[in-house]
């Protein structure tokens, strides 16, 4: 079952939702972050990724950095910018990017569920990534970057979300720098809150989409939490972080794109050669993928369609069977060395969003190198693999639209 809260989130005053609501704290960098900051006093960008707010000298994960959020969050309480419900309510979240539309659920996962894999993961996560998120909930006492969670879609529980968004949105806004609209209901009624309590019992498990490392740190400060409080119950609001819950059938998965920065000392024509070893290697005009097991490949101003030879995928696992898989196992670390795409500093990631423009670019600007487009998981290879207790490739996955932060946080206390 999925044990989810509701609760009394801080959230922004209604006609300062647009101008607080930020990109995630993890696809921007400090100096974009900072630049935002200036212009925009009230971004959440202050408190996600609060190293704007320090001397550029400073590291993002000094403790002044995580002072600072927790002083931002408060100044944005006591000025009144952001405000507290007065009793535990869901949220419904739904975002409209071009054709595309999805409705989440705002609430409380269950760390206990985490932890018993009730909520299913797909990726590693790594230290350094887990300590910071770990220091800016505990400097914080709240969960203010959720975590973004679907489940295998119910028509009951659509049912009821599409009841919510008859009424009237406390948030409703097209945010300018990528056209997604935004709309947000409070659902404060108890009879509505315990309908869909029900509803999320019977759904068997969550998986988690994107955002492992908020999980993870989630985790880890309850168990702080839990240590220090001799009388824990495991109802407390610590025990619960915060979540966006779709259904999977709304989800939208675009690739997730690879750039190498050298060829690792071999010529063009020597690495094509060896690339055909493996692959069926075509020149073409396409720059995208057009079905799975497929790859294309610019290099040398000339994109390349790469077709998986058949052997490639005989006695593989649902990991190994993914064209991310294929390219890593295949031309990445036998080929070019890349061995550890996670640290290794001659790989670049770029997500669909950007298109395939970016990744010429990269290459043409960087005067060598080669790119790979790849065809997108889909959200039922993500669930298989989930369900099978394995591990998904590093930046395999890139969702769109992206989750506002500062739409709703979630207090510990």
């Amino acid at each position: 079952m999925a044990n989810i809260v509701p609760f009394p989130g801080v959230r922004p005053k209604q006609e300062l939702a647009a101008k607080i609501a930020a990109v995630p704290y993890d696809v921007i960098e400090r100096a974009e972050a900072t630049e935002i900051a200036k212009q925009n006093p009230y971004t959440f960008l202050r408190i996600e990724k609060s190293e704007v707010d320090v001397d550029p000298a400073v590291s993002g994960y000094d403790a002044s950095v995580y002072q600072k959020a927790a002083d931002n969050l408060r100044e944005y309480v006591e000025k009144g910018w952001m405000i507290q419900d007065d009793e535990p309510c869901f949220y419904v979240y739904a975002q409209t990017m071009g054709k595309h539309h999805q409705i989440g659920l705002v609430a409380g996962a269950s760390v206990a569920e985490y932890q018993n894999n009730i909520i299913k993961k797909h990726e590693f996560t790594r230290k350094d990534k887990e300590d910071d998120r770990t220091n800016h909930v505990c400097k914080l006492h709240a969960n203010t970057g959720p975590v973004f969670l679907t489940y295998k879609q119910k028509d009951s529980i659509d049912a009821i979300i599409s009841e919510i968004c008859k009424g009237i949105p406390c948030y409703d806004f097209t945010s300018k720098e990528d056209e997604v609209r935004h709309t947000f209901w409070v659902v404060q009624d108890k009879e509505t809150i315990e309908k869909i309590q029900n509803e999320f019992a019977k759904v068997d498990c969550l998986y988690i989409a994107d955002g492992h490392h908020r999980s993870a740190a989630a985790t880890r400060v309850c168990e702080i939490r839990k240590k220090d409080n001799p009388l824990h119950t495991g109802k407390e609001p610590y025990n619960f972080f915060l979540t966006v819950i779709f259904p999977d059938n709304q989800m939208q998965i675009m690739a997730y794109n690879r750039f190498v920065h050298c060829l690792n000392g071999m010529t063009s024509e020597e690495f094509l050669a060896k690339v055909k070893e493996k692959f069926v290697v075509e020149a073409t005009t396409e720059s995208k993928p057009k079905q799975l097991h497929e790859i294309t490949m610019f290099l040398d101003k000339q994109w390349y369609i790469l077709k998986v030879k058949d052997e490639l995928l005989q006695n593989q696992d649902v990991v190994n069977q993914l064209d991310v898989s294929i390219l890593q196992n295949n031309i990445l670390s036998p080929l070019l060395g890349i061995e550890d795409p996670r640290t290794d500093e001659r790989i670049s990631f770029v997500g669909g969003i950007h298109g395939t423009p970016a990744l010429e670019k990269a290459v043409l600007d960087h005067g060598q190198g080669v790119a790979f487009a790849l065809y997108p998981v889909s959200i039922a290879e993500l669930m298989a693999i989930s369900d099978a207790g394995k591990i998904m490739p590093p930046k395999s996955t890139w969702f769109e639209p992206k989750l506002k932060s500062g739409m709703i946080v979630k207090p510990l206390s």
